[in-house]
């Protein structure tokens, strides 16, 4: 019986020595909706959200959204990194990042003023004992000869606490105004992410390629499945994922006349070490209201129309989980 007891664990050893080991990394993509400053930009068309403009935007407001923002990443657990899209400047960053109980995280801002007429851009908030960032550039795609400007890119390097290297690609492509013209300039934008995000591999192969957005434009229609080359599989040529088949078909990120869908996503280009261990839709009951003329539920947004409501924003969030194997 000894002899069998010794056997066994000599079997059983190479076991123990080839069991896996996880880290861990979080990320959130939020469209936050007009989440500007009560200043005048003069360069930019920013004078509703003002005290003065048709809005009255005012400080008790601005303050209510940031705590609601607040509120809302303390319930995701207080992710690694969040995404941002309109976002007026700094200064509303800092309010989030420095005047809310987040700064004892704490959390750090990436932002670049965008060529967009409106003056809201992509940001990043992340938090510094979870991930160092490397390196940071706007990713300009606008098109100036055309008249035409949108929101940069936001490329961020860096490595997370276990060592590990993520890129992350913070988009919120042209909106659907404009038809035809509108559509084009997101297919434009759609192949320099899916360039950007090739580029990123090559130079970072053990990275996690992470892009996520406000795409405007759901899984199905030209941007995605020209610009990034999806077809009815949810993996592209290049090996890109889109997480966001994995989401409920009955819900989405937006509410359009009534249709739930998903404009915004989540693309991952990555080796066999990094696993998805979720994707999910964030509903919290504060960030939803009734719809008054249509059954079901809809985002809970800052205005509808010229009327204070006093949520969030007409997107929701996304969390995406990832793991990555330690031998």
């Amino acid at each position: 019986m000894r002899h069998v007891a010794i056997l066994l664990l000599l079997l059983m050893t190479p076991l123990a020595s080839q069991s896996q080991e996880f880290s861990t990394f979080t990320a959130t993509w939020w469209n936050v909706e007009n989440l500007f400053d009560l200043r005048d930009d003069p360069e930019t068309n920013d004078d509703e959200f003002t005290p003065q403009g048709d809005l009255h935007w005012t400080r008790r407001k601005l303050n209510a959204k940031i705590e609601g923002i607040y509120k809302t990443l303390t319930m995701m657990d207080l992710p690694d990194v969040v995404g941002l899209a309109e976002v007026e400047n700094n200064y509303v960053l800092r309010e989030l990042c420095q005047n809310t109980p987040l700064a004892q995280v704490p959390y750090r801002y990436v932002h670049y003023d965008s060529p967009d007429r409106r003056g809201i851009d992509v940001a990043l908030i992340y938090r510094t004992d979870r991930f160092r960032v490397t390196a940071s550039r706007a990713v300009n795609v606008s098109d100036s000869a055309a008249d035409f400007f949108t929101r940069d890119i936001l490329l961020v390097e860096g490595i997370t606490a276990a060592g590990d290297s993520v890129v992350l690609l913070l988009n919120h492509w042209p909106s659907k105004r404009g038809g035809d013209e509108a559509e084009m300039h997101r297919i434009e934008v759609a192949r320099t992410l899916r360039s950007l995000m090739n580029e990123q591999r090559a130079l970072h192969p053990q990275a996690a390629i992470i892009a996520m957005g406000d795409m405007n434009s759901t899984i199905s229609e030209a941007p995605l499945t020209e610009g990034m080359g999806f077809g009815a599989d949810s993996v592209n040529p290049d090996g890109i994922r889109n997480l966001t088949h994995r989401l409920p078909k009955d819900w989405g990120s937006h509410k359009y006349q009534g249709l739930w869908d998903y404009i915004d996503q989540v693309f991952l280009l990555a080796d066999g070490s990094w696993l998805v261990a979720d994707l999910k839709l964030k509903r919290f009951d504060h960030l939803l209201a009734e719809e008054k003329n249509r059954p079901g539920m809809r985002p809970r947004r800052t205005y509808v129309g010229p009327k204070y409501e006093g949520g969030l924003s007409d997107h929701l969030p996304l969390l995406l989980r990832l793991k990555r194997q330690k031998n």
